[in-house]
């Protein structure tokens, strides 16, 4: 989900104003008609809403893009509630022409009247700090108001200023719903958003936590806490909040980043069978950084891809425990169809009568396309030369569900040697169902990675046996 930035006073019903807006989203639970309850409610779905003008414009930082993807402005807004700081005196000096009189009584009637004239106009004061000062993209900020009295008056103000008007809506019209869903549903903002807090929270864990420089042999070259910290930052700052018309081009140049430290990087000597999955996680990593250094594959690259090979890369370098956390289960919302809790066993099950994951298929195919029959090879080795070979008979899709393919031969238990048949043989089809068992009673982190990139890993056989590919 992306993260919003709402700021709205709830001078109607705050339920129907939510329901207007955020509807189609959150699973159609009810909204609160209490301004704060429904306040906290919605905080929990990344969407931060501010009251009035001043803490509006207290919100609007020059760090807002790491914070929010998108915001949402009403027009009409009280100035403020508590005390006035110096940004909204500084308005209501400016352009209402309020000043401090000595008189108490006669200085709050001037500052009510002034706060008055700024309420119907306030929206156009964050709109233009957003805009103006901050460069926040205008495409992010959407316009709605209940207010259509005042759409003459806010017209005025951005013409006087020599500023094109945004859209404003009513917030009971459709495209209000329409714009909100498809920003929170965002491919490529959801990635953004998920890959920021990510890195917000590595930075945080404890420095033992970090295995990343164990994998560097050359003590000159291990990276310090430092340098760790330092590229989640620039990881964290590298997709811009603007979504891109061709994003793939951002993708491919943010995946030669994630994955340029692992070129000094070799295999740690595991002392526990039970820890595979690093030495998977490592091959994975490994095979993606000589990819994006030589070759096209991450050319047309989606963020899911990218997101997957980014949970993959920080689970290789940091401890980060055997549960799934928040930051992977929300860029693992990215696969669509993820394969339900339930229905895992099936998928992956040993028995002829169970569903199995296709490995068996694949490795016969990839024995076949490198010259061997019957004998074991070593998948990542043999992908790996492909890919260097750059035959015409096997598109960058093709070695992209090959990194998916690696998490599950890698993570899998087991070896096979594939007699020279038929791959419909009746030989073969019970074969394939007597090795490569994939556990899906290991860690759960492992396991939800496993259910959501299923769909993506095996949408069909890695190598069609057809002569004129």
């Amino acid at each position: 989900m992306s993260h919003f930035l709402w700021v709205e006073d709830f001078e109607t019903s705050p339920e129907v104003t939510a329901d207007n807006v955020f509807g189609d989203l959150f699973g159609n639970k009810p909204f609160s008609d209490d301004e704060r309850e429904l306040k906290r409610y919605i905080e929990n779905y990344g969407v931060s809403v501010e009251l009035n003008l001043q803490d509006g414009l207290e919100a609007i930082t020059p760090d807002l893009d790491k914070k929010f993807d998108y915001i949402i402005l009403d027009i009409d807004l009280p100035a403020y509630d508590g005390d006035l700081n110096q940004e909204v005196l500084g308005l209501l000096s400016e352009f209402e022409g309020y000043q401090t009189l000595d008189d108490e009584a006669e200085d709050e009637a001037l500052r009510k009247q002034a706060c008055h004239s700024l309420k119907s106009i306030a929206g156009f004061y964050l709109y233009t700090k957003l805009v103006v000062e901050l460069g926040f993209p205008k495409q992010h900020i959407l316009f709605c108001s209940n207010h259509g009295e005042n759409t003459e008056t806010i017209q005025n103000a951005f013409k006087a200023a020599k500023i094109k008007l945004p859209k404003i809506y009513q917030k009971s019209d459709v495209e209000v719903k329409n714009w909100v869903k498809e920003s929170y549903e965002n491919p490529y903002s959801r990635l953004r958003r998920g890959v920021i807090e990510a890195c917000k929270y590595l930075k945080s864990i404890p420095e033992s936590n970090c295995r990343f420089k164990d994998f560097i042999k050359d003590d000159e070259k291990k990276p310090s806490i430092e340098d760790i910290h330092n590229y989640l930052d620039v990881l964290a700052g590298f997709l811009p909040l603007k979504v891109p018309e061709n994003p793939q081009t951002i993708y491919k140049l943010f995946i030669r980043t994630l994955s340029h430290e692992w070129e000094a990087a070799e295999p740690i000597q595991e002392k526990e069978k039970k820890y595979s999955e690093l030495s998977a996680f490592f091959g994975i990593m490994k095979i993606t950084r000589n990819w994006s250094a030589h070759g096209s594959v991450f050319q047309e690259i989606k963020a899911e891809d990218l997101a997957y090979l980014f949970i993959i890369n920080m689970r290789a370098m940091f401890e980060l425990g055997d549960e799934a956390l928040p930051f992977e289960k929300y860029l693992l919302r990215l696969f669509e169809n993820p394969v339900e809790d339930g229905e895992m066993k099936k998928v992956v099950g040993r028995s002829h009568e169970d569903r199995s994951i296709p490995l068996a298929v694949n490795y016969a195919s990839m024995l076949k396309n490198s010259g061997n029959t019957w004998q074991a090879i070593d998948f990542q080795d043999t992908l790996n030369r492909l890919q260097r070979n750059k035959s015409d008979r096997f598109d960058n899709d093709f070695f992209i569900k090959g990194l998916y393919q690696l998490f599950w031969f890698l993570t899998s238990k087991g070896r096979v040697y594939i007699p020279n048949d038929n791959l419909n043989s009746e030989r073969f089809k019970a074969l394939q169902y007597q090795f490569m068992h994939f556990d899906y009673k290991k860690t759960n982190y492992i396991f939800e990675i496993a259910r959501h990139i299923y769909g993506r890993s095996f949408p069909e056989i890695l190598i069609h046996d057809n002569p004129e590919k």
